[in-house]
């Protein structure tokens, strides 16, 4: 006999406005129990000290999450001048300290050289894994972690506001994988200033938008009011899927993808259509899959039984 999943068949997109001071994992777990949720997972990890959009997939949303993560991301951040700290940002010690400091016009003139494709090494306070370990992990324990060089996309890079000598604020809007206090760590060893995050709020992991957050007191009051106001709040499932092109099929065609059987694209479009996309039928998502040769080729079949 097949064991019972703990929890509730929750399905869908909960876009949180996480609050600083809260890991991302203990983001999801906060969404999980308000939901009572049988699973969940989020897209794309922010720092404690970051606040702002976390997407949370809940039951079968969990199997778009890729896409999600694969999305472009926004930031707004604000960085401090005359300091370098081990984790680039405030929550760390401050290894080297300058007491020169950047004009605006040299600020502006820097902005060009970190947008487009460019090289950053992520950050030794990072998630990423170094033979099987986590570098934050490493770097707790005092081992030196060397990271290598990632290209990385910086799509634009602007300064919006200079509030004093010692503070920028900028906004960013970049690709996976872009450690936006690396951007901060070297925009300050190129001014010859050092520098270090000292807030940061992402506004955007398309096609998320911060007008979709949702905060964990706004959770809590709709949890309070009952299982169809917490529901009120969930995105669809396919929700994350704006960016690649969807199927709509026939009975016998769900039928068979169900089953995680190929079908053919039917259409005036299909011989041109290749790549990932999802199917439905009668406005539920099926499957998700890749089209080749005039067919779709499920590689996930949702269940929302």
């Amino acid at each position: 006999m097949a064991r019972r999943k703990k929890g509730n068949p929750v399905h869908g997109w909960l876009v949180l406005d996480k609050p600083e001071g809260m890991t991302s994992t203990q983001a999801v777990g906060a969404v999980k129990r308000l939901f009572e949720a049988q699973k969940a997972g989020h897209a794309g990890t922010l720092d404690p000290l970051a606040t702002g959009i976390l997407p949370i997939a809940l039951g079968e949303a969990t199997k778009t999450v890729p896409f999600a993560v694969d999305g472009g991301k926004a930031y707004r951040f604000s960085v401090r001048f005359g300091a370098e700290t081990d984790t680039d940002d405030s929550e760390g010690c401050i290894v080297e300290t300058s007491d020169r400091r950047p004009t605006l016009p040299e600020i502006e003139a820097l902005l060009p050289a970190f947008t487009g494709e460019i090289s950053q090494v992520p950050p030794r306070f990072s998630a990423i894994k170094v033979n099987g370990n986590r570098a934050y992990d490493l770097a707790r324990e005092g081992e030196v972690v060397e990271l290598a060089p990632r290209t990385i996309l910086v799509e634009d890079l602007r300064l919006i506001d200079m509030p004093d000598a010692d503070t920028g604020v900028f906004e960013a809007e970049c690709g996976k994988g872009t450690y936006v206090r690396a951007l901060a760590r070297d925009m300050g060893r190129a001014l010859g200033c050092l520098g270090h995050v000292i807030a940061l709020r992402r506004t955007e992991v398309s096609p998320f938008l911060e007008e979709d957050a949702v905060s964990l007191a706004e959770l809590q009051a709709a949890a309070d009011e009952g299982e169809d106001a917490l529901k009120s709040l969930l995105m669809p499932v396919e929700a994350a899927l704006e960016a690649i092109p969807n199927l709509a099929v026939g009975p016998n065609d769900a039928a068979s993808l169900a089953r995680g059987q190929s079908v053919l694209v039917r259409g005036r479009d299909a011989p041109v259509l290749t790549g990932a996309a999802w199917a439905h039928f009668k406005g539920r998502i099926l499957a998700l899959g890749e089209l080749e040769k005039g067919a779709f080729k499920p590689t996930r079949v949702f269940n929302f039984g």
